[in-house]
């Protein structure tokens, strides 16, 4: 059912100010380029004021202080962190099972399910294990024996949870993501690879979020973390015995080796490659694409492959370029030796 809001009534959810007429309705939110006339939408940056000009949008969320729109405004502190309340109000019901314990799912003997639980359809749930409140799985989910969820976790359809991991509270893991695989650890003897045990499991600390398709790796020994609040993207691989901080931004297809560090706040753009071993430190940023093979010391923005510092990386950029004109000079300094030689001799 469609529902619609008045601009005072939002003003008031994010602490504006309204401009021009409190009192138009609203009914979705939408960008600058296709919002329509019962639409807001919301200008972050001063470059897209041309594009303002031009919206057929009913309002706009706008920086306080911000000039002139040909629609009424509401003005605010932060419009990007103001958007987040508007479009959780906007947001249509998350489709999710009824409390309680599908039909057709499987819990075995000696499970525990908290308070207000919802297990949907042809989730298995392994014995020993342990749902805290509120905490809700999807369909297909698979929960291994001994494994433990916090309160308030989603999880996703089709994702893998695997034997004696650990998820903290309001974790939320996407669809088709594979926590506690083995780890990818082998050894060449007699011609052959030898696989390793891998014993260890996975910890997750609370209000992680991690996208669709991911693999997090059971340690060989021991646990592969990742702190609390980090939010890791879509088709990231998170190797064995990997330590990931508090508070860390991985995007997507990022592939971080077996034992490698990343301190608090780390962010790795996408594609990014940290080989094994390797610690970043707290702060660490690395471009997308970047490959760090070396331990990168904390603060440092990184870039290139192999990955140097950014600062670095610009001036030998700066010096390849000028590489086609150097070549050119030392064409012309050989012909004119050639011709000083050839002239002496004569």
């Amino acid at each position: 059912m469609s529902r619609t809001f008045t601009l005072a009534q939002i003003a008031k959810w994010i602490d504006g100010v309204v401009r021009g007429d409190a009192g138009t309705r609203i009914d979705g939110v939408a960008g600058i380029h296709e919002a329509g006339p019962g639409q807001i939408t919301w200008l972050s940056h001063e470059r897209y004021a041309e594009d303002l000009r031009v919206s057929r949008a009913g309002a706009v969320v706008v920086p306080s202080g911000y000039g002139g729109t040909p629609m009424p405004a509401v003005l605010v502190a932060d419009p990007e962190l103001a958007m987040i309340e508007v479009l959780g109000r906007f947001a249509p019901p998350v489709p999710r099972p009824e409390v309680g314990v599908h039909p057709s799912a499987w819990v075995a003997d000696g499970v525990e399910l908290g308070r207000d639980v919802r297990v949907g359809p042809l989730a298995v749930i392994g014995s020993g294990a342990v749902i805290g409140d509120r905490t809700v799985l999807h369909a297909g989910v698979f929960v291994g024996e001994e494994t433990r969820l916090g309160e308030d976790c989603e999880i996703w359809p089709g994702v893998v949870i695997r034997e004696r991991c650990r998820l903290g509270d309001r974790v939320i893991i996407h669809p088709n993501t594979t926590i506690g695989a083995d780890g990818f650890g082998y050894v060449f003897s007699a011609g052959r690879h030898l696989k390793i045990p891998q014993i260890g499991t996975v910890e997750i600390e609370s209000d992680v979020e991690i996208g669709a398709g991911c693999a997090v790796d059971r340690g060989k020994f021991g646990a592969t973390r990742i702190g609390a609040g980090t939010k890791i993207d879509n088709q990231v691989q998170v190797g064995h015995n990997v330590r990931i901080g508090p508070g860390c931004i991985v995007v997507a297809q990022c592939g971080i080796a077996g034992s490698a560090r990343l301190g608090t706040g780390v962010v790795l753009g996408g594609k990014v490659g940290v080989r094994d071993h390797v610690v970043l430190h707290d702060g660490v940023r690395a471009a997308a694409c970047a490959c760090i093979s070396k331990d990168v010391p904390a603060g440092t923005t990184v870039i290139g492959v192999p990955a140097v510092e950014h600062r670095q990386f610009l001036r030998d950029r700066t010096a390849v370029r000028r590489v086609p004109g150097l070549v050119e000079q030392l064409e012309a300094l050989a012909r004119r030796v050639d011709q000083l030689e050839a002239a002496a001799d004569d």
